[in-house]
C-alpha cells in the first residue's frame, strides 16, 4: 500500500466544502495546502464587521452537527474542543402578507396544535410527510449523500429505491399530496430554496431536509458561522495543514493528461500530487484550466446546465433591540408559485418579494455592541443570465429602500431611524467577488437531471487526479451537502492514492 503521507494535494478555496476536505486529506496523512483568493477564509460564509456589528455573510442555519463532529472525530478530537453549537428554537418563525404565522419548532404536540388551528385534516397530512421525509433522509441522505456518483451504472443501482420515493416529482407536488391546507403547503416546501432549487421544479427527494432538521435541530455557533469557519481552520493548522490566504490561483497546470499543480498570479508554479477545487465549477473549467483543452470542452458542457437563482442580501445593524423577532424569520410575499418563477426565470425583477431575516444576535448578543442588534435580510432573485437587464448598480440601492420599507412597516419598527451601518451584496457581488457563474448563489439547479451521477463529479473524467468538492459537486449545496461532498471526495482521493 502506497503512503498516503508521501502525497501532496492542493485544495482551491476555503469555503465549508474545501476545508472539510483539507481536514479529512491532512487527517488521513495527506500534506496539503489551501489556497484562498480572499483575505479571510469560508468563502460563502465570509465575515464583515462593521461599527462593531459582526454580520456572516452566508450560511446560517446549521444542521446535521454529526457530519461536522465526524471531522474532528478523524483525529481524535471534539468539535467542542474548537465550536460551541447553540440550539435554535423556534426553526424559523414564518409569517404571511395576510397577517398568518407560523412558528415551526422541533416538537410534535406543538406542530399539532398549530396546524389543527388551521387545518385539523393536515395533522394527520403531516405525520405522514414527515415519514416519507423521513424515508427520504434514509435513501437520499444517509445512503447517497457521501457516495461519489463515478459512473451512471451506479445511478441505476438508487433507481429502484429514488423511483419508489417518487424522486421525478416536486418537493411542492410530494407536499401537495400530504397536505392542503395552502399556507401549510408553503411552509413545508420552501425548504428547498435553502439548497438553490425550485419547490415546484425540484426533486422531492430534497423534502428530506425537513426530516434532517428534525432528527438533528438547528443550531448556530457562538460568535456566528464565522467562528465554525475559524474552528475548522485551526483543527486543519493543528493537523499541519498550511492555510494560504490573499492568496488566488491562476492556473491548474497541466503535463501529459494529469494535474501537476497550480501556478500563482506571479508566475510561480507549485507541484501537487493532486488538486481539488472547491471554486465555482466553471471557473474551475473555463479559467483555472483554460490552458488545457479538457478545460474548455468541460466549461463548454457545464454552462449548458441550468444554475440557480441569485440573492440580494442587505447586512444592517440598528442600536435598538427588537426582541419581538426570533432568530430566523422567513417572510413570504402575497405570491408563492408566481413569485418563484419569476426568481427563477426572470426576465425583470419582480416587484414584490418573499423574505429571509436572519437575527443572530437574538441568540448571540456578543454580535453586535451593547444594545444593538445585527441583522441581515436576503430576497431571492433570478442570476444574470435569466435576468441580464438589471442594472443591480442603479437597482440595488432602490431594492434595498424598498425592502426596508417593508420591514419598518411589518416587523422592524423605527428601522431607518436605528440603523447604524449596512451594506448591499447584489448578483454581481456573486460574480466578481465569489467567482460564481452568472452571480448563481448554490451553483447548479438541483433538479432531478442535475442531481447524483448527472452533477459535476467530484473526480474529472478525463483528468483523473482533479477533483471538486462543494455546492457544485454531489450532493450540493447547503452546509450538510458540502460537508458531505467533502467525505465522498476524500475517500475517492485516498482510494485513488492508495491504488497508485
Amino acid at each position: 500500500m502506497v503512503e498516503v503521507s508521501a502525497k501532496t494535494a492542493a485544495v482551491i478555496g476555503a469555503g465549508f466544502g474545501g476545508l472539510a476536505l483539507a481536514i479529512r486529506l491532512q487527517s488521513a496523512g495527506v500534506r496539503t495546502t489551501v489556497f484562498e483568493a480572499r483575505d479571510k477564509p469560508g468563502g460563502r460564509a465570509y465575515v464583515y464587521q462593521d461599527e462593531g456589528f459582526t454580520f456572516d455573510a452566508g450560511p446560517t442555519v446549521i444542521t446535521d452537527p454529526s457530519a461536522l463532529e465526524e471531522l474532528w472525530a478523524l483525529s481524535g478530537r471534539k468539535l467542542s474542543d474548537h465550536v460551541e453549537l447553540l440550539p435554535v428554537s423556534p426553526f424559523y418563525r414564518l409569517e404571511w402578507s395576510d397577517g398568518f404565522s407560523f412558528d415551526y419548532v422541533n416538537d410534535q404536540a406543538e406542530l399539532d396544535r398549530q396546524i389543527a388551528a388551521v387545518s385539523p385534516r393536515d395533522v394527520d397530512g403531516y405525520r405522514r410527510f414527515l415519514a416519507y421525509s423521513e424515508e427520504l433522509l434514509h435513501e437520499g441522505y444517509e445512503k447517497l449523500g457521501t457516495t461519489a456518483f463515478l459512473s451512471f451504472s451506479q445511478m441505476l443501482r438508487a433507481a429502484p429505491e429514488l423511483t419508489k420515493l417518487q424522486a421525478w416529482r416536486s418537493v411542492h407536488d410530494k407536499v401537495a399530496q400530504f397536505i392542503k391546507e395552502p399556507h401549510l403547503r408553503q411552509a413545508f416546501s420552501f425548504h428547498s430554496l435553502l439548497v438553490g432549487g425550485n419547490p415546484f421544479a425540484t426533486s422531492s427527494i430534497y423534502a428530506l431536509i425537513h426530516a434532517l432538521e428534525r432528527r438533528w435541530g438547528v443550531w448556530f455557533p457562538r460568535g456566528g458561522t464565522g467562528a465554525l469557519v475559524r474552528g475548522m481552520v485551526r483543527l486543519f493548522e493543528e493537523l499541519g495543514g498550511e492555510m494560504r490566504l490573499n492568496t488566488p490561483v491562476d492556473r491548474i497546470t497541466t503535463a501529459e493528461g494529469r494535474i501537476t499543480g497550480v501556478a500563482l498570479p506571479d508566475g510561480s508554479e507549485l507541484t501537487f500530487d493532486l488538486v481539488a477545487s472547491n471554486g465555482d465549477v466553471v471557473h474551475t473549467y473555463d479559467k483555472l484550466l483554460r490552458a488545457d483543452r479538457r478545460g474548455q470542452a468541460a466549461a463548454r458542457a457545464v454552462k449548458r446546465k441550468r444554475f440557480s437563482m441569485s440573492l440580494f442580501v442587505i447586512y444592517f445593524g440598528l442600536k435598538r433591540k427588537h426582541p419581538q423577532l426570533e432568530h430566523h424569520t422567513v417572510i413570504f410575499g402575497p405570491r408563492y408559485k408566481e413569485l418563484i418563477g419569476e426568481i427563477f426565470k426572470g426576465p425583470e425583477l419582480a416587484q414584490d418579494f418573499s423574505l429571509y431575516l436572519h437575527a443572530p444576535t437574538r441568540t448571540d448578543p456578543s454580535l453586535a455592541p451593547e444594545g444593538c442588534e445585527a441583522f441581515y435580510v436576503l430576497s431571492p432573485v433570478p442570476h444574470l443570465g435569466a435576468a441580464p437587464n438589471i442594472n443591480w448598480a442603479h437597482e440595488g440601492p432602490l431594492y434595498r429602500d424598498r425592502i426596508f420599507d417593508h420591514l419598518e412597516e411589518r416587523y422592524i419598527p423605527g428601522l431607518k431611524a436605528d440603523l447604524v451601518t449596512s451594506r448591499i451584496f447584489t448578483p454581481c457581488d456573486f460574480r466578481d467577488e465569489l467567482g460564481a457563474h452568472l452571480g448563481s448563489a448554490f451553483s447548479l439547479e438541483p433538479i432531478l437531471t442535475q442531481s447524483a451521477w448527472f452533477r459535476t463529479h467530484n473526480r474529472d473524467d478525463v483528468l483523473r487526479n482533479l477533483y471538486f468538492v462543494g455546492a457544485g459537486s454531489h450532493p450540493g449545496a447547503g452546509v450538510p451537502g458540502v460537508v458531505g461532498s467533502a467525505k465522498a471526495t476524500a475517500e475517492l482521493i485516498l482510494k485513488d492514492l492508495q491504488a497508485a
